[in-house]
């Protein structure tokens, strides 16, 4: 099942979901019907939130993508849970304190909770993006995630993609001029404690209690063998992420286990 928090008709996605398709794989999309970038794992709740079916393979919800992957996981697959969840991959970095409200990061989350085996999928850097330059960094992007699917198919033969409670946030460089370069490796990592987000609050002087809120980076130095570092090095970033916010020594140790020797 392929989500994300662009919206289901976002370029990222539906670049992932054509190059999995490409591979073999079997792909069903059910993903925001809008952007909700920074949603989190935000459930809808006492409330109805409208489902549409627009094409094949493809449901659009207009709610979070926890409420996607809650629908999709209760009712699309309602018969059979799916090998794997993948987030993504997002117009922009989850690294950081960008992963903690992450719509991307949230859908992954949102199916690790259920049981189920879960990807969060992103591209570009802290950079001032350039956004054809991430478009076209999609690409290698995909290829990556195809291959980093095909080797825990091996590691798992049979049995589920990932551990239990064990997910990962794949981050993907923009390398080169115009994007579309190869990463320079792959690290498994921990989440950077920074760069912080800070919001600045703008009363619009209206009467009305009405205030204008921008949310923005507050750049930091990037603590070595953290996700920052890792993708402002061209590399690619592979973090263990767990319903429970806290992936432990375990966590990672599994995942490097897991992954090493992994290459773009």
């Amino acid at each position: 099942m392929l989500t994300n928090d662009d919206g289901y008709d976002a370029p990222g996605i539906r670049m992932l979901g054509r190059r999995l398709t490409a591979a073999g794989h079997d792909v069903t999309i059910v993903a925001p019907l809008t952007n909700q970038s920074g949603a989190g794992t935000r459930l809808s709740s006492g409330s109805t939130i409208k489902v549409r079916h627009p094409e094949a393979k493809v449901w659009a919800v207009d709610g979070t993508p926890g409420d996607s992957v809650s629908f999709g996981l209760a009712e699309v697959f309602a018969d059979r849970a799916p090998d794997l969840v993948v987030s993504g991959t997002n117009f922009g970095p989850n690294v950081a304190a960008l992963a903690t409200h992450s719509g991307t990061v949230g859908g992954a989350v949102a199916a690790l909770e259920r049981g189920v085996p879960a990807i969060a999928v992103s591209t570009g850097e802290l950079a001032v993006p350039v956004p054809e330059q991430i478009l076209n960094a999609m690409r290698p992007t995909g290829e990556f995630t195809v291959k980093l699917i095909d080797r825990l198919r091996m590691r798992a033969k049979n049995g589920p993609l990932l551990p239990p409670g064990v997910g990962l946030n794949l981050n993907h460089p923009v390398v080169g001029a115009d994007g579309t370069g190869t990463a320079r490796g792959v690290d498994v990592t921990a989440q950077d404690p920074q760069p912080g987000l800070a919001a600045d609050y703008t009363d619009t002087g209206d009467g009305n209690g009405t205030w204008k809120v921008d949310v923005s980076v507050v750049p930091a130095p990037a603590r070595r063998g953290g996700d920052v570092a890792a993708v402002a090095a061209d590399r690619i970033s592979l973090t263990p992420i767990a319903p429970d916010w806290n992936t432990g020594r375990r966590a990672f140790t599994t995942a490097a286990a897991l992954l090493g020797g992994l290459r773009p």
